[in-house]
């Protein structure tokens, strides 16, 4: 009779790679607008998703953010934590990542540097050092660089794009272990403090997914969130509580075949108590 842990180790090997592909971008803002976010990407959360986003904040961010049971499944419980520095060499962050339980699990050390170039285009690398564990299969790891970039066409519209494993890094001799991504996209100031985004992303031997997400603040102090994609079909949503330098982010997201996924987040603002699409337009002079 085969060992129950071989038994369960062998569905979550299965099972994994589906829920990873959803669950690759960190930050319950990011996750309620369904990751549409590649041409916003204005918080420490830059650091994995799109690191060019960094060196659009003239200050330093602390972040944090937890999905207590992706799919119900709290055995896949994942967390982040992030921090980004602001200096006249441009903007350097540090994040690390922790994902699964003991029979499975996944770590991620990362180091991101972004660079603005005249205050309208910018350039940022994100270099990763990832650890896989499956218990009496063993651990391997791997480095994994990840390339991204933003400009702003006008004051409110700006373009982005980021490629996710650029080196196509694996796990052993297994290809395709890590996933190699390309997403490109849009995001349009509707006003001050609301966006409206829209990104398209690619990865090898998936379909595109086309993914929409629109920020609006309803009352001071409090943003909505609501965004759609496909491959995989879901739909997400989200609160934002901004008072001081403290945020604090809820977000909510469904799969067809997984169901609910809740997420929450805080992030600690060293800005001051202005509102960050304002700070940044102060700071790139529009």
């Amino acid at each position: 009779m085969i060992n129950q842990k071989i038994k369960i180790t062998a569905f979550f090997l299965l099972i994994i790679p589906i829920i990873s592909s959803a669950q690759i971008n960190p930050g319950a803002r990011q996750n309620g607008l369904s990751n549409s976010d590649v041409a916003l990407s204005n918080d420490v959360f830059s650091i994995f998703n799109n690191p060019a986003g960094l060196s659009q904040m003239n200050w330093r961010e602390i972040g944090g953010y937890y999905s207590f049971a992706p799919f119900g499944l709290k055995e896949l419980a994942t967390g982040y934590v992030a921090y980004s520095e602001h200096t006249s060499f441009g903007t350097f962050g540090a994040g690390f990542m922790i994902y699964g339980f003991e029979l499975y699990k996944e770590s991620k050390f990362a180091l991101s540097y972004s660079k603005d170039f005249n205050q309208r285009f910018f350039a940022g690398i994100t270099i990763l050092y990832q650890n896989i564990s499956i218990q009496n299969y063993g651990n391997d790891n791997a480095f994994c660089f990840n390339l991204g970039g933003l400009a702003y066409l006008s004051k409110d519209l700006r373009i982005g794009f980021k490629y996710h494993n650029i080196t196509r890094a694996t796990y052993g001799n297994e290809s395709d272990q890590i996933p190699v991504i390309f997403s490109s996209g849009i995001s349009y100031d509707l006003f001050d403090e609301a966006s409206v985004n829209f990104t398209i992303e690619k990865e090898i031997s998936l379909p595109l997914s086309f993914r929409f997400g629109v920020e609006y603040p309803i009352i001071k102090y409090l943003d909505l969130r609501v965004g759609i994609q496909n491959e995989p079909d879901s739909y997400s949503g989200g609160i934002g509580i901004n008072y001081s330098i403290l945020h604090l982010d809820y977000s909510i997201f469904t799969h067809n075949d997984l169901g609910l996924t809740h997420q929450i987040g805080i992030i600690v603002d060293f800005g001051g108590d202005i509102p960050r699409n304002k700070r940044i337009r102060e700071y790139l002079k529009m």
